[in-house]
């Protein structure tokens, strides 16, 4: 029988980058980009240029029809407005929670998870900071310094 400890490091596939955002300045838009060079300081462009837990921002590319539909919205929700640095999809951030994973060729650790801030409730409107309750993805701490573009894939290392 598996014990919990080895169930959470199992993966079914590898994730994709989707979408990267940095935000020259504090309180400004995130600028879409192409690819970024990552850093134990942050992300090339990126105002927040510190090392620490919450160095780069990821969020789950499949939670954001959820978001949409929890502030009453048809449409996608645009990643820009959500404050993240990476999308990803096809794996499980969640599962990424304290657990090292590389995208292109930087190394990461899953810090913690991303809880919402109070601009979710001006930038999505009333109700936004809830609607991002429990879909803020997660924070994590640059281990290897490296490149990431989209289309890059996520893999979880294993111990």
């Amino acid at each position: 029988m598996e014990t919990i400890a080895t169930l959470i490091k199992k993966f079914a596939q590898s994730g994709r980058v989707n979408w990267i955002g940095v935000r020259p300045a504090k309180k400004q838009p995130l600028l879409s980009v192409e690819t970024v060079n990552v850093t134990k300081n942050g992300l090339a462009g990126d105002h927040r240029n510190k090392p620490g837990k919450r160095t780069v921002t990821l969020i789950q590319a499949e939670h954001l029809p959820a978001i949409a539909a929890l502030i009453g919205d048809s449409e996608p929700i645009d990643p820009s407005r959500l404050r993240r640095n990476i999308v990803v999809s096809g794996i499980s951030l969640l599962g990424l929670k304290n657990q090292q994973f590389k995208i292109g060729n930087a190394v990461l650790m899953g810090s913690g998870l991303c809880a919402p801030c109070s601009r979710m409730e001006t930038e999505l409107g009333y109700g936004g900071y809830n609607a991002m309750r429990g879909h803020g993805g997660i924070c994590a701490e640059v281990l290897e310094d490296g490149e990431i573009k989209i289309g890059d894939d996520i893999v979880a290392l294993s111990e």
